[in-house]
Formats: C-alpha cells, sequence, structure tokens
C-alpha cells in the first residue's frame, strides 16, 4: 500500500486540505447496520468491504485525508464481543490498511478514467493527489456508548484516561498512519491523558474538541483546552469536531489565536440526535461555503462529521480547489 511522500505536517504548510466526513452516515447509505454498540468499529470484523468502499467514496469525492474506522473500536469493547487482545490488535490495524486500500481504489478509477480521457482527446481526469490517513482515536465515552462522550466527566483521573488510551494508539500507530486523529474530545482532562498517552509513539497527531459554544461540552474555556496542545510539537492541528457548524466559526478563531498551529475543523451537518428516539431531527445547517471564513482564520483541515456525506465534501474540494 502507498504511504505519502509528503509527511501530513508538510502538505498542511503548502495549504489546506479536505477531510472525509461522517463514516457512519456513509455506511449506513450502504446498507449497513450499526445498531451494536461497536458502531462502525463492529465492521471491521463482520465486513470490513464496508469500510473500504465508505472509504472509496470520499477519496472519490476529493477527500485528501480519510479518517479511519476505529472511532469506536477499543480492547474493552472489542473484549465484550468476545474478541480476544491479539484479534483486537489486528482488528485495529486493519483499520489503517482499509483506509489505504480504500484511497488506491480511487486512485485507480481516477487514473482509469485520465487515461479514457486522454484517448479522447480530452484533458482527463486530476492528476494523482496524494490522500493520507489519519487513525481515528476516539473518546473513552465512545466506549461506552451511553452518550457521556458528548459529557466528559467520566470520574476517571487524567492518568486512568491514559492508561486506557494507551494501548490502542500503540497499535493503531504500528499500523503506519500518517497521523492519529485524537477525536471528539469533550473534556480538557481526557486530552491532557491523551497528549500524555501519544508521547514516543512516533507518529504525528491532531487534537479535536466537541464543543458547545465556546467551551467544551464538559464546560472548560476553548482557550484554556486548546492551549493544552500549544507547545507540543507532535500536535500538528488542533480545533473542533463533531458540533454545530455555527459554533465552528469561532472556535476555529480561537485555536488559531491560542496555539498558532493549523487548524483542523469538520462539524456535523447541524441536525442533532434524539438519543431517545434513537434519529436525527432539525435541518441541515452545514454549507461549504463556510470553508472560505475558516481558511482565512486559520483552517488547514476542513471536512464534516456526522451526516455530512460524499456530496458535500465534494462541494468541499471544489471549493478548496478554486479558492
Amino acid at each position: 500500500m502507498s504511504v505519502p511522500a509528503t509527511p501530513l505536517a508538510a502538505a498542511l504548510e503548502r495549504g489546506p486540505l479536505v477531510l472525509d466526513g461522517g463514516l457512519s452516515n456513509q455506511l449506513e447509505a450502504q446498507g449497513c447496520d450499526l445498531s451494536d454498540e461497536l458502531w462502525s468499529a463492529r465492521l471491521l470484523a463482520d465486513d470490513p468491504g464496508q469500510l473500504e468502499t465508505a472509504h472509496t467514496a470520499y477519496a472519490r469525492a476529493g477527500a485528501r485525508v480519510l479518517i479511519t474506522g476505529s472511532y469506536q473500536a477499543t480492547y474493552e469493547g472489542f473484549a465484550h464481543r468476545g474478541v480476544g487482545h491479539e484479534e483486537a490488535t489486528a482488528l485495529l490495524r486493519r483499520s489503517v490498511e482499509l483506509a489505504r486500500t480504500g484511497a488506491e481504489r480511487a486512485a485507480a478509477e481516477r487514473a482509469a478514467a485520465g487515461e479514457r480521457g486522454a484517448g479522447e482527446g480530452g484533458a482527463g481526469e486530476r492528476g494523482a493527489e496524494p490522500v493520507w490517513v489519519a487513525a481515528s482515536v476516539g473518546p473513552y465515552g465512545a466506549m461506552l456508548a451511553d452518550g457521556s462522550e458528548y459529557r466528559g466527566r467520566y470520574g476517571l483521573s487524567v492518568a486512568e484516561l491514559a492508561r486506557f488510551h494507551r494501548p490502542r494508539i500503540e497499535a493503531l500507530a504500528a499500523a503506519g498512519p500518517d497521523a492519529l486523529a485524537l477525536e471528539t474530545v469533550p473534556d480538557a482532562d481526557e486530552a491532557a491523558a491523551l497528549l500524555s498517552a501519544v508521547e514516543g509513539c512516533g507518529v504525528p497527531v491532531w487534537l479535536s474538541y466537541s464543543i458547545a459554544g465556546e467551551t467544551t461540552r464538559a464546560g472548560q474555556p476553548l482557550r484554556d483546552a486548546f492551549a493544552l496542545a500549544a507547545g507540543v510539537d507532535q500536535v500538528i492541528a488542533v480545533g473542533v469536531n463533531c458540533c454545530e457548524p455555527g459554533d465552528a466559526d469561532r472556535a476555529v478563531e480561537i485555536a488559531a489565536e491560542t496555539t498558532g498551529k493549523p487548524v483542523v475543523v469538520y462539524p456535523n451537518s447541524g441536525e442533532e440526535w434524539d438519543a431517545t428516539a434513537r434519529g436525527w431531527r432539525g435541518r441541515a445547517t452545514f454549507d461549504p461555503g463556510r470553508v472560505k471564513a475558516w481558511r482565512a482564520a486559520g483552517a488547514r483541515l476542513i471536512g464534516g462529521c456526522c451526516r455530512v456525506g460524499p456530496e458535500r465534501i465534494a462541494e468541499l474540494a471544489a471549493l478548496v480547489r478554486n479558492h
């Protein structure tokens, strides 16, 4: 499997890159049942081809960075399903491989289309563009599958959270991703634990909080939360995801002002999840047109999270290319 020759951090210095969108909504669009507590991570064992297909869809749409299906994949969660430690390690590594092969599949399609276009006297498709893979490291609450990933405050110490995260970080890092996505972090204490857990793993990371207004979900001011990563060289981007698109606007500015680092931003569609009814409600407010303001404020990794599909990512990619 091919790995981009240019490190992701160096690529960000050259300009913004488009992230993918929500993995779960694309899998559901493909007909997958994600009602299990393992959510999309279940497919790492049961139907990995679906994950590869979803990654391909986003790479086809123009995403230059793909996030793996390991968000809810933990040793504890797999153990609850009777999956042993060795097999769980293989599944975590598989998540990175599936994203790589999905990117390669999309690249092969573009190459074939380009050859056809050239043969017909046309300009063909865009030339080969590198696609980076970020291994998802979701919060502790994602393993609990009870909504606490949007609250934080688990009652665990920073040291306890670091011990929870470290084993799967080591497994994912060993699979050779271009970065680790420490994402949907609801609590600055968990961010501190994650930053401790990634030390020495040899892979750059980005840190992305889930927020409400100008605070983390746990209620800490964003400036304080972002400041945790300001002096950490291993952190190549800081920002927000899995939040309201409107909340992301100010958060991008705060992240850039506080850390001086490239900003990562990938909000939800704007619809709200009703945990009781187990369904989405409200209207979508995700507007690809926000990309201009985000870029001006310092955003360099731009995409979507829950309910943002390949169509929206294609719109984002077109805007990024044309500005």
